[in-house]
């Protein structure tokens, strides 16, 4: 029997993508590498894992424990972690979302002005989804969030953990060289609500995972 035998994860990953017309959209580098190690570890801990998936180039691995639900845009994410969050003992938003969205997507492809040298897009917030999740999480629910930071990596994280107000958040910063997109390793600092940070090493996502997990679980 593993550590998460009987739990229900729900994790999301990868990134997500904000048409802009039916050819062009913003998006992020995320690979969604860091969310598939978590759903394998989770199923390693005996977990069953729902992952909701924005557009990745991995093919994930099959399993009986992992359902997979694949989603583009940051609302199609929100709609889908509404419909599968109460079932959640753990909630763990690790997706790379799109923080704007063009506020008028156009239906047809947007030609290139030969008069013009410019063009303007009106760019509108999405929603929040780790904020919403941990504003309707029940007593018995606990919600990671995930920070990725160039420069004052640890203040802003402790700022965005109390803005956010989920119990958990996993930093990652670009100031390390073995942290980022597309890499297989990573470098992470763990924050708890209630003020403890926890510094690991760089290493392999997988161990990644695994120290997540043994540090919410432990602590």
């Amino acid at each position: 029997m593993g550590q998460l035998s009987e739990k229900r994860i729900l994790i999301t990953a990868g990134p997500t993508q904000e048409p802009i017309d039916p050819v062009r959209y913003i998006s992020n580098r995320s690979s969604g590498k860091m969310g598939l190690a978590l759903a394998y570890s989770a199923i390693s801990l005996g977990a069953e894992v729902k992952l909701i998936l924005g557009p990745i180039a991995i093919k994930p691995e099959t399993n009986n424990k992992l359902k997979i639900y694949d989603v583009v845009t940051a609302e199609e994410m929100l709609a889908k972690v509404k419909e599968t969050f109460k079932d959640a003992d753990l909630i763990i938003m690790s997706a790379a979302v799109s923080d704007f969205k063009v506020s008028e997507q156009s239906l047809v492809k947007i030609k290139k002005s030969f008069e013009e040298d410019s063009m303007t897009l009106h760019l509108i917030k999405n929603p929040d989804i780790l904020k919403w999740c941990s504003d309707n999480k029940q007593f018995h629910q606990i919600v990671v969030g995930f920070a990725l930071e160039t420069d004052n990596a640890l203040i802003n994280a402790k700022k965005k953990i109390n803005r956010k107000g989920c119990d958990w958040l996993v930093l990652n910063t670009l100031e390390n060289e073995k942290a980022g997109f597309a890499l297989d390793t990573n470098h992470i600092s763990i924050l708890k609500k209630t003020g403890e940070v926890f510094n690991f090493t760089a290493k392999s996502k997988t161990d990644v995972a695994s120290d997540i997990f043994q540090t919410i679980l432990n602590n």
